[in-house]
């Protein structure tokens, strides 16, 4: 374990045990089909084991680290509506199952530790299950966690249950000590040394509304990719670009207005980072995540196996696409 690693030693053994918990629930919750939804605002869904594997990491970080914050997707508020009394009782059933809780009102208590603004110098970002529509359709979803400092990622750790095959995969990375897949086995991450764009893997987004994919397929074709595009939901996307299995990554901004949010990309970004690889805009700025929820000194995002990104930068510009306003 080199010297950062170890300086962080307690924090990458509270993120381990906290993805593992709610790896856990998220998948026998999937097992069983037994799902709740809620309707959040973008009307994506919300589910048990979503609000579930939050209070578990929330939990396993104050538990250590009382004084740090926490920013969260997710927050209790609608779980303490009367019309939602069953699916609150089956978040506290499910979260009973990995660790002893009493009263039910303490999940929510634990759920709301991730209301922190992302303003102070040291906090934690996660999402709880990242892909929930991959999560109920049987493909991909993602448990992400990451410490940030001074605005930098500094420790990551994504799990995603359902990657290769459904076996699972886990994965940690400290800022400037490499990418490790923990596992089920254990060793470091690398990219691709995939130099040629015309020989390039393209991996997005499943849903339209997350990433533009007609403007995505005319980045293809300026670059002159003509593999078909790997979809998959959630932040596995940056695990498969970090693994070698893809070599560019876009999301790309929908609507002018949009901005990327802190726990969708925190984990990732430093995983792929860690494993070679590089992330930016889509105008080559860095994301800045010292300005609270959201990335809005940033326009989509573009990751890459390093070696092809200033080729991807060039075509969007090109383009036209994803540019500042």
């Amino acid at each position: 374990m080199s010297n950062s690693e170890t300086s962080y030693a307690k924090e990458l053994a509270t993120l381990g045990h906290a993805l593992q918990q709610a790896s856990q629930l998220c998948r026998r919750v999937k097992s069983e089909l037994v799902i709740s939804t809620l309707a959040k605002a973008d009307r994506s869904p919300v589910t048990v084991a979503d609000y579930g594997s939050q209070a578990l990491i929330c939990r396993a970080i104050k538990s250590v680290f009382p004084d740090d914050s926490i920013v969260a997707e997710e927050d209790a508020d609608a779980l303490r509506l009367p019309a939602q009394a069953g699916v609150c009782a089956e978040v506290a059933r499910r979260v009973a199952h990995v660790c002893p809780v009493n009263p039910p009102d303490e999940v929510l208590r634990w759920i709301d530790y991730g209301d922190a603004l992302g303003d102070s110098d040291r906090f934690w970002t996660l999402d709880p299950i990242d892909g929930t529509k991959g999560f109920l359709r049987g493909g991909q979803y993602a448990i992400a966690v990451a410490l940030i400092e001074q605005g930098n990622v500094a420790v990551a750790g994504l799990a995603c249950p359902n990657l290769d095959g459904g076996i699972g995969a886990e994965f940690m990375a400290v800022r400037g000590c490499g990418a490790h897949q923990v596992e089920p086995a254990s060793g470091l991450v690398r990219v691709s040394a995939t130099a040629d764009c015309a020989q390039a893997r393209f991996c997005e987004s499943v849903e339209s509304a997350h990433s533009a994919h007609d403007d995505a397929a005319r980045v293809a074709r300026a670059l002159g990719i003509t593999a078909a595009s790997i979809r998959l939901d959630s932040q596995a996307k940056y695990a498969v670009v970090a693994r070698g299995e893809a070599d560019i990554y876009l999301r790309l901004p929908t609507r002018r207005t949009y901005v990327e949010r802190i726990w969708d990309h925190a984990a990732g970004s430093l995983l792929l980072r860690e494993a070679g690889g590089c992330v930016t805009d889509c105008a080559g700025r860095p994301l800045d995540f010292s300005r609270g929820k959201g990335l809005d000194r940033n326009r989509g995002i573009v990751a890459t196996n390093g070696l092809l990104h200033g080729q991807v930068l060039a075509a969007l510009k090109e383009l036209g696409l994803g540019q500042p306003n």
